[in-house]
């Protein structure tokens, strides 16, 4: 499987991106730069990654400027066609932004940079990066946001619902569903949605920073070797 990790301005999480995908899961992977208007050599059983970080510094809207960077059309066309597209944490805001994604990533509902690590409890098995995962065992996975604060209104949030389209939600150490274990205020402890077609992805928390032993956390791990598996079948 090919991975291509999309660099924007202000990105900086597409280094330790790139490590885990080539090093630890050993597959080829490219970084691929914003202004690129195409895709070449990808196709739909490979995976486009918008990593975490700063893009255009945030500038309006975490993910707003992005969005009109000259390789999106080619994400676009790509996800159209079936191809994997994921992105973490300003990977997710510009998959929301741009409309690959329902919904828009708010501020923290404290109003303040958070980084720290949580839990977060995957949903269902319908989908490549959750296909593999334990859904009785909740992953501590590394977050840091500033707008993190998953939103969409009730008509969207019920389509998710129904669609089984939630992927992860925030959650206790033992698996447990509470306001008090929601750190960003997220609309029903969402932390990570895919798209109706299933094939495009995104969330809040970072695998890729949970991913190795000499981290003390591989939890992270899991939902790559997942997204494999599921491409190998």
């Amino acid at each position: 499987m090919k991975f291509g990790v999309i660099v924007f301005p202000g990105s900086n999480c597409d280094d330790d991106m790139v490590h885990v995908l080539g090093e630890v899961m050993g597959q080829e992977v490219v970084k691929l730069w914003h202004k690129n208007p195409d895709l070449p050599g990808f196709g739909p059983g490979d995976c486009v990654v918008l990593p975490g970080g700063f893009s255009y510094g945030d500038y309006v809207r975490a993910g707003a400027i992005a969005q009109f960077s000259p390789v999106m059309g080619a994400v676009k066309e790509f996800a159209a066609s079936g191809g994997y597209v994921f992105g973490v944490c300003n990977g997710f805001q510009i998959l929301c932004e741009s409309g690959l994604l329902p919904g828009v990533l708010l501020r923290n509902a404290n109003q303040q940079f958070i980084c720290d690590n949580v839990w977060i409890k995957p949903v269902t098995h319908d989908s490549p990066v959750t296909a593999g995962l334990d859904l009785h065992r909740a992953l501590k996975i590394p977050i840091a946001h500033a707008e993190g604060r998953y939103f969409a209104d009730d008509k969207t949030l019920n389509e998710l619902e129904v669609n089984n389209q939630v992927l992860f939600r925030y959650c206790t150490p033992d698996g447990k569903v509470t306001p008090e274990s929601n750190p960003n205020g997220a609309a029903r402890n969402i932390a990570g949605i895919c798209n109706a077609q299933r094939n495009v992805f995104g969330m809040m928390p970072h695998p890729e920073r949970a991913s190795e032993e000499v981290l003390g956390n591989t939890d992270g791990r899991g939902l790559f070797e997942s997204l494999l598996a599921h491409v190998a079948v």
